[in-house]
């Protein structure tokens, strides 16, 4: 029997099925491998401005709230000095959020580098040799899982040296100042540690505090080893927890 061509035309055809995209096999042309590069630097490069700005944010926390701290203080002799110590606290809280941020920032930098470094330097010099073979391979694995390059305590000493060791030491020096002077010029070094005391606490425990404190933020500047060499630290394998896009 012949089928009726006016049922078969209106009958829905079945749309074929459609092939997964492999690109392992698909040839990659020379400008399709640049319009890649290209686009992934500009990506990136968005998101270390971006983190950048983090960056920038926490610091300008930290000046506004140093200066805001040394117009109370010294406003009135009767203001009381503890305010400088507490602002010791909060400046190195900040300090970690800082250090936090400067970590996930040095990710997207650090693959910037290696772009830097082995694609558009070798361009700009007319010659095609990467210093690194293996380059493409390690910001695909980054890609891939994400990994820190610094740790926390380099990230907190690189801030450090960076920005706030100069805000410690105003607050440092102002403090110093503010025990001399108020509520009235010490005659004397004893003077001067009564007026450092902190209710039942005497100014000399005060004192060994402070300077332990600073001692402290002093041996981490000194002792902590930081990443002096681009990529060494590529093979930390510390994951990337979560990422904030």
């Amino acid at each position: 029997m012949t089928p009726d061509p006016a049922r078969v035309a209106a009958s829905p055809v079945e749309p074929l099925p459609r092939m997964p995209t492999d690109y392992e096999s698909q040839p990659l042309s020379r400008g399709e491998y640049l319009q890649a590069i290209i686009h992934y630097y500009r990506g990136e490069m968005s998101r270390v401005n971006a983190w950048r700005l983090r960056l920038d944010q926490t610091t300008n926390w930290a000046v506004f709230t140093t200066a805001a701290l040394l117009s109370f203080a010294f406003s009135s002799p009767q203001h009381t000095h503890v305010v400088l110590l507490i602002g010791n606290l909060f400046l190195l809280l900040l300090l970690g959020i800082e250090a936090r941020r400067f970590r996930f920032f040095d990710v997207w930098r650090a693959r910037i580098r290696k772009l830097e470094e082995n694609f558009y330097g070798p361009i700009l010099r007319r010659n095609p040799q990467s210093p690194q073979p293996l380059w493409g391979a390690l910001v695909a694995d980054d890609l891939l899982q994400p990994r820190f390059k610094v740790t926390f305590a380099q990230a907190f000493r690189q801030r450090l040296l960076k920005n706030y060791i100069y805000i410690f030491l105003i607050l440092y020096l102002a403090w110093l100042i503010k025990v001399t002077l108020h509520p009235e010029p010490a005659q004397s070094l004893a003077q001067a540690f009564r007026q450092m005391s902190v209710g039942f606490v005497p100014g000399s425990a005060v004192a060994s505090v402070a300077g332990a404190f600073t001692a402290t933020l002093l041996a981490l500047v000194l002792y902590e080893r930081t990443h002096t060499i681009e990529g060494e630290n590529w093979g930390l394998q510390q994951p990337v927890a979560s990422i904030d896009q």
